[in-house]
């Protein structure tokens, strides 16, 4: 290469930038390797493209230091080997100059009419974006062609990358209506005096036009469409929205389109803020955006970015100390993932409204991030293919700053699709607060009322003890704060499921039940469901002191809801949940309930609850401010031995209480009505919770009720084996040759089971017996009866009285 040519390199100058984007022309060009020399034919049907040696004029015109070998032997010059390609070129843009400049106004106007209107439309199929309460990207999606192209204006891109592209592209960007004539004509005069093509003279309206056309036309006819598009353009819009499509259609390599997924994609950050050497790679990309792809080829896109830094450098906008600290940092070898916060919401909101291309939530992107990693972390600790769920709410204002659906969204293994806020679960022991919420509002206790935590048995149903122990004589205050289980059906009791469930319904929290069901005294320990959103608002009404508050992710919904709260017309919100003082004994209960291992008491008022078989552990807690609902367990309702509520669902409340902000909001003062005193000075009423029973009319014509004494519902039975004759009689001379018969020994000399003796109390004579529904041999009217199981496992007993009432109980025999 000569010296006149290596100093306008180093500068940054045009001869520079012809000659290497020839050299970089790439698959996207139709051209095939990279290196010099010849190349394959071109995808638009003209001969292969010769690349120029480095030894041929300078753009100064300065002579050849030396003349080629093959030259000086006579063989044909490399230049007129080039010399239909040459004056194609130079064709090509003469023929520009000349509509330019000539004064063919007319053949313009014509080619406007028969071309129609710019396809400006085009550039609105944008990749849907799901954005922050700050405008900050939780997900994008792919545009219908698969294609990265996200929404992006000159206000979000850093100003020293426009400078840098006005600089590099089109400096007159601003002066000129679409079409740059003078480096028209001065493309034109180079080609003359050189003999080659020396600078373009396409601007970044012409470059838009080919953009919005979806082809490159290399022909004259091509670029004379791209002319008259640039005109009509400039016509219909202003400078910066002109630079607004460039900023959202300029390609940067196989499918990110726009500087917004480009910078995402190469830096993993918005283009608000961008380094110069991101900048000047982000300017030098869409010049040849294959064959300079960092993640494939890094020196080319090096090589790129400093002729973009010298060119900077050249006009002026940056200073050569700056150019030169830019050209040190590290150009990226790999693309980036996309943000993909909120997976599940993001999804349903595209589903929802599929056409709208931006969608504003109030999650806060931040809080978001902290707790996907806090339940990916947790969970992970918790053991295998378990799941998580989080939401946190603003009761004060109904809006949801985070939700985290599962714990690993792609993680099959752990049903990471399942979005686990929105599923139906068992609540285990939360509900316990509503009903003795509900016991307060109707005057039945007060938190310092005694409760008895004894063994009860109401019909069929005989709840018990997580731990199967009982505490004797406690306070309503302690039974809710260590969540005993009798306590809280006695109160259910007194309440009565159907108004509980009506009081749920009636504030807007509707409880799911299985088919043909009704509510029962089993909702007490989860006997119905819910879902973590459902919980996390009726917690956020206790908060409230039982005024309920839609919870909702929406930027729209909640402006909404404000602009109609100012204008005087809010839209009715549904009945309480429970009273004012009601909501505050709850809330002063469960503020003092004893913390996890290494977590501070006292600052939130939480709950936690297990479900049945341990397939659900909860921990749902607020403060002054946030809500905050977490579940743990299986999506595929299996259950985890082991996994409760306060030791596994707890921690991760604490830790996300703790992410959302170091301090407490503080916790709502007692209401007017609300009675601080001990349990001696409370109203007699009040001092102790009637019994189950102590309030039915007693006198001796009062059947008893029918209920199987013995086994009792849901135990577990020991049945040994025997080869001996049972030294249990029948039931009945009538049974006797069948039982002894099915007691005594086989005669292969096999073991069977022991008899088990089966009791009931009350009830009318005679009584019939059924194991499974089958009916067992006995006397109807003895209230006792001698079975003999046919072997181990669950069994479900049976047995009718006279006027047809039936008691059952399931049983395992082990």
């Amino acid at each position: 290469m000569s010296k006149d040519v290596e100093q306008e390199r180093r500068a940054g100058g045009p001869a520079d930038d012809v000659v290497g984007r020839a050299q970089e022309a790439g698959p996207s060009h139709g051209a095939g390797s990279g290196h010099r020399g010849h190349r394959g034919p071109r995808r638009d049907g003209h001969p292969p493209l010769h690349l120029l040696p480095e030894d041929r004029h300078p753009a100064s015109g300065s002579t050849p230091a030396a003349t080629p070998p093959a030259a000086a032997a006579g063989a044909p010059s490399r230049r007129w080997r080039q010399g239909p390609r040459i004056a194609r070129a130079g064709a090509v843009l003469c023929m520009v100059a000349v509509a330019a400049f000539g004064g063919v106004a007319l053949a313009i106007k014509a080619a406007e009419h028969r071309l129609g209107p710019p396809p400006i439309a085009a550039a609105n199929d944008l990749s849907a974006v799901v954005l922050d309460r700050d405008g900050r990207l939780l997900r994008a999606f792919t545009t219908s062609d698969g294609r990265w192209r996200l929404p992006v204006t000159t206000a979000d891109v850093d100003p020293r990358y426009v400078q840098m592209l006005f600089a590099f592209e089109d400096k007159n960007f601003h002066h000129h209506s679409g079409v740059d004539y003078r480096a028209m004509l001065r493309a034109v005069a180079q080609l003359a005096l050189n003999g080659r093509i020396v600078s373009g003279a396409s601007t970044l309206t012409m470059q838009v036009a080919r953009l919005l056309e979806g082809r490159h036309e290399k022909s004259a006819i091509g670029k004379f469409k791209q002319i008259v598009r640039a005109r009509q353009i400039e016509a219909r819009l202003d400078k910066t929205a002109i630079l607004d499509l460039y900023l959202r259609l300029a390609p940067f390599g196989g499918n990110l389109e726009g500087i917004r997924a480009a910078s995402l994609a190469y830096f993993g950050k918005e283009p608000r803020r961008l380094s110069i050497g991101e900048a000047a790679l982000l300017v030098a990309l869409p010049q040849s955006p294959e064959m300079r792809r960092p993640d494939r080829y890094t020196g080319r896109a090096h090589h790129a970015r400093q002729r973009v830094l010298d060119r900077a450098v050249a006009a002026g906008v940056l200073k050569p100390a700056e150019a030169r600290r830019a050209a040190l940092e590290p150009v990226p070898t790999a693309r980036r993932a996309f943000p993909m916060l909120a997976p599940h919401l993001a999804e349903s909101e595209i589903a929802a409204a599929p056409s709208q291309r931006v969608h504003r939530l109030t999650l806060d992107r931040t809080l978001q991030t902290s707790l996907e990693d806090l339940a990916r972390q947790q969970t992970a600790l918790a053991g295998r293919r378990l799941s998580s769920a989080i939401l946190v709410a603003d009761h004060t204002t109904g809006e949801i700053l985070a939700h985290v659906g599962a714990a690993d969204y792609l993680d099959a293994e752990r049903f990471g699709s399942i979005d686990m806020v929105e599923a139906v679960r068992s609540p285990g022991s939360t509900l316990k607060p509503f009903i003795y919420g509900l016991g307060f509002e109707l005057g039945l206790a007060h938190p310092e009322t005694l409760i008895e935590d004894r063994p009860v048995r109401f019909g069929t149903y005989t709840p018990k003890n997580f731990d199967e122990d009982f505490r004797g004589t406690v306070t309503i205050r302690s039974a809710l704060a260590h969540s005993l289980n009798i306590p809280a059906v006695k109160v259910l009791d007194k309440v009565g499921p159907a108004r509980l469930v009506a009081r749920f319904n009636r504030a807007g929290f509707k409880p799911e039940f299985a088919e043909m069901t009704e509510p029962s005294l089993a909702i007490a320990l989860g006997g119905v469901g819910f879902t973590l959103k459902t919980l996390a608002g009726m917690y956020a009404a206790l908060a409230r002191g039982g005024d309920p508050v839609d919870l909702s992710h929406r930027q729209a919904d909640v402006t909404a809801r404000k602009s109609a709260l100012l204008a005087g017309r809010d839209a009715p919100r549904p009945r309480r949940l429970l009273s004012p003082v009601a909501a505050w004994y709850v809330t002063d209960i469960l503020k003092d309930a004893p913390p996890p291992a290494s977590a501070r008491g006292g600052r939130i008022a939480y709950k936690t609850g297990t479900s049945y078989g341990y397939r659900d552990a909860w921990a749902i807690g607020y403060d002054g401010r946030h809500v905050v609902a977490v579940w743990i367990g299986r999506p595929d309702n299996a259950t985890t031995p082991g996994l409760m509520g306060h030791g596994a669902a707890a921690p991760i409340l604490f830790d996300a209480f703790a992410r959302i902000s170091a301090n407490r909001e503080r916790l709502s003062a007692p209401p007017e009505g609300a009675m601080r005193v001990a349990g001696a000075a409370l109203p007699p009423p009040l001092k102790r919770f009637p019994e189950p029973g102590m309030d039915r009319v007693g006198g001796p014509y009062l059947e008893a009720p029918l209920v199987i004494a013995f086994p009792p519902d849901r135990s577990d039975v020991e049945v040994a084996e025997t080869t001996e004759l049972a030294t249990f009689l029948p039931a009945s001379p009538a049974d006797a040759a069948n039982s002894t018969e099915a007691i005594g020994p086989s005669d292969s000399g096999e073991a069977r089971l022991e008899p088990l003796l089966l009791k009931a109390d009350g009830g009318t004579l005679p009584l019939t017996w059924l194991a499974d529904g089958m009916p067992i041999g006995s006397d109807p009217h003895k209230r006792q009866l001698v079975w003999h199981p046919a072997g181990r496992g669950f069994v479900k007993l049976s047995v009718i009285d006279a006027k047809g009432r039936v008691d059952r109980v399931t049983v395992r025999l082990r």
